[in-house]
């Protein structure tokens, strides 16, 4: 069996502990995460362990990108044995929706992709995803979780049994179409990150001309998500165009894009940072964008309300040349990130 093969397999064989993600959705997110977490600990070995397990306020916590790296924090997939993967792959469930982890699975089985286009000019490794815990788990403790890897970055706090953080939640995607027919890899016309960019181009073809003169913060987009691998997401002030100045047809295209991010998470937790978007109002809610205003070309947008902070870039070719095929999104917390409030 080759690596490409194997690496399938993994993914399939993960998949069979769906029912019981499902099942565990029934208790609070934050519960089910100690837990999970619990059981994965106790499957290592002391030495992976001593990789695994950090202390709460270890700098590293604070320590993310999404980059590739040579080492990262953390014990990786491909030092774990099966059953190990399985207990990982299980607890990164219990943080995710299963939309959420369908994601951070297909952005993992990318690296077989990147690897046969690149030719091996790169480290591009799908067992090169890192899982970290911060503090022993425990339902009456604080602990932080970590899984990190090339265009993945997910970092939660855990509170008595309640997931106080889940920020930075970083995926992308390369290539954010796929444009190439590679045996034992995702299929051609596979697009993660689809509906992040598909509504925020229905809502910019939405607007006026002058609601675009507000909402068009530059002719060219910025390079990349800002503030990328610092512990805090940038200070500043929400621009473009507000909520309250669209339309209701506008609106609501604005509310499904957020919700794209709300439904990476668990239901609990996406129900209660719904329910912070809501009390500030979405019409306090900003839309801004940056560069062409159709796929293909550099772009960036932005949303900004009173308590998180979305980014979006598509600006860098992918690995096979082709422009504006590799997309970077971010959810932050603009209260402070990692359970650490301004």
């Amino acid at each position: 069996m080759n690596r490409r093969t194997t690496t399938i397999a993994m993914f399939l064989c993960v998949g069979l502990l769906g029912l019981a993600a499902v099942a565990a959705q029934l208790v609070a997110t934050g519960q089910s995460m100690t837990e999970s977490a619990q059981v994965f600990l106790e499957g290592l070995s002391e030495e992976q362990r001593e990789t695994a397990l950090l202390a709460y306020d270890d700098p590293a916590r604070l320590d993310w990108h999404f980059v590739p790296m040579a080492h990262r924090k953390g014990l990786s997939l491909g030092a774990m044995d099966e059953g190990q993967r399985e207990q990982a792959h299980q607890l990164l469930r219990t943080a995710l929706s299963e939309a959420g982890y369908e994601k951070t699975t297909k952005i993992i089985q990318l690296e077989v992709i990147l690897d046969a286009i690149e030719d091996g000019r790169m480290v591009r490794d799908p067992e090169r995803y890192y899982f970290t815990l911060f503090g022993d788990p425990d339902l009456a403790g604080r602990w932080g979780l970590s899984v990190e890897g090339h265009h993945l970055s997910l970092n939660f706090v855990v509170d008595e049994g309640e997931v106080e953080a889940h920020t930075p939640m970083f995926f992308g995607a390369n290539p954010g179409i796929v444009k190439d027919a590679i045996e034992g890899a995702l299929a051609e016309g596979t697009r993660i990150l689809e509906d992040e960019e598909r509504l925020a181009f229905g809502l910019l073809h939405l607007l006026s001309d002058e609601q675009r003169a507000t909402a068009v913060i530059a002719e060219q987009p910025l390079q990349d998500v800002r503030s990328a691998g610092e512990p805090q997401p940038p200070n500043t002030e929400a621009v473009g165009l507000a909520g309250g100045e669209m339309d209701t047809a506008q609106r609501a295209i604005l509310r499904d894009l957020i919700e794209v991010y709300l439904t990476n998470m668990p239901a609990d937790v996406a129900a209660q940072r719904r329910a912070e978007v809501e009390e500030a109002g979405y019409d306090a809610v900003h839309f801004a964008w940056a560069g062409a205003d159709e796929p293909g070309v550099g772009h960036y947008y932005r949303l900004q309300g009173p308590t998180f902070l979305v980014e979006l870039a598509n600006t860098q070719p992918d690995s096979a040349g082709r422009p504006a095929n590799h997309v970077h999104a971010l959810w932050r917390d603009v209260r402070g990130d990692f359970g650490i409030h301004r």
